[in-house]
């Protein structure tokens, strides 16, 4: 499983944001179909919300191959 820890600045990271910051996806436009395609857990529950707000400590898995942390 690939492990990130995800540095962010302000109160929380949307997911559509996550995906591209971390470099998931190449284009914010990709996020909509990327998460619908994928199996995306945030702190072990799925989602298919691209606003969906990822807060300091959660931890979101995709597929059960992607780890991210969200740290400060």
């Amino acid at each position: 499983m690939d492990f990130k820890k995800v540095k962010i600045n302000t109160e929380f990271i949307t997911l559509g944001q996550l995906l591209k910051f971390a470099d998931v996806i190449d284009f914010g436009g990709e996020a909509k179909s990327y998460i619908l395609e994928h199996t995306i857990l945030i702190d072990g529950v799925d989602t298919k919300q691209r606003g969906k707000k990822i807060y300091l400590g959660m931890k979101v898995i995709i597929d059960d191959s992607m780890f991210f942390e969200i740290t400060k």
